[in-house]
């Protein structure tokens, strides 16, 4: 399936060619076997915006290293934003001076609110910010994500001003749910690309 993810963006008429596909990891990263590290070496403007430290995330340095990567670009710029990597991406946003941004997807957002659950060192990443981005985006939640719960992602998906789905009970969206390549996650990129 995703041999043919150039194939099913440009039956949608729109080309991954005319974008720079930034992807944001969450905390730890995304090892092989995540879909987003199949869809960084899938699709050819792709790539994933490194961190310093997967495993103790800093706020500051996570949203400079992410900006630094938005500046570098020389096409518009779509995010695709995994856990604490749609948190940094927000964070990203209120930084954002320019239309160099086109578009993001957002998957499974953590509550860092939450009182338990929420790995301690990710709690710096706090709070969210609650602003309207300033591009269009489309947040994917889970009806059982044990970092968030519906209601919190359809508060943040509101604030944000982003299309809201959430498509069943998928976990943390992660290997440890069961997706690797993710099709369906796919097929939701190439509809926001449709829309940019």
């Amino acid at each position: 399936m995703l041999a043919s993810i150039a194939q099913i963006v440009h039956l949608r008429h729109m080309k991954i060619a005319d974008a720079d596909i930034l992807i944001i990891p969450g905390y730890q990263g995304s090892p092989k076997g995540h879909w987003q590290h199949g869809w960084a070496q899938k699709m050819p403007t792709a790539q994933i915006v490194e961190q310093d430290n997967w495993d103790k995330p800093d706020l500051q340095s996570w949203v400079e290293n992410v900006h630094q990567a938005v500046l570098m670009s020389t096409r518009p710029v779509v995010f695709v934003g995994h856990s604490l990597g749609v948190t940094t991406i927000a964070h990203v946003a209120e930084r954002l001076t320019d239309s160099k941004v086109a578009g993001a997807l957002l998957v499974a957002a953590p509550d860092l609110d939450q009182k338990k659950g929420i790995p301690k060192q990710i709690k710096g990443f706090a709070p969210i910010p609650h602003n309207p981005l300033p591009f269009p985006s489309s947040f994917i939640a889970s009806a059982n994500d044990p970092f968030c719960s519906v209601e919190a992602a359809a508060e943040m998906a509101s604030a944000w001003g982003s299309a809201f789905n959430v498509p069943g009970e998928l976990g943390h969206v992660n290997p440890a749910s069961g997706f690797g390549a993710w099709p369906e996650g796919l097929m939701a990129f190439a509809n926001l690309m449709k829309k940019l």
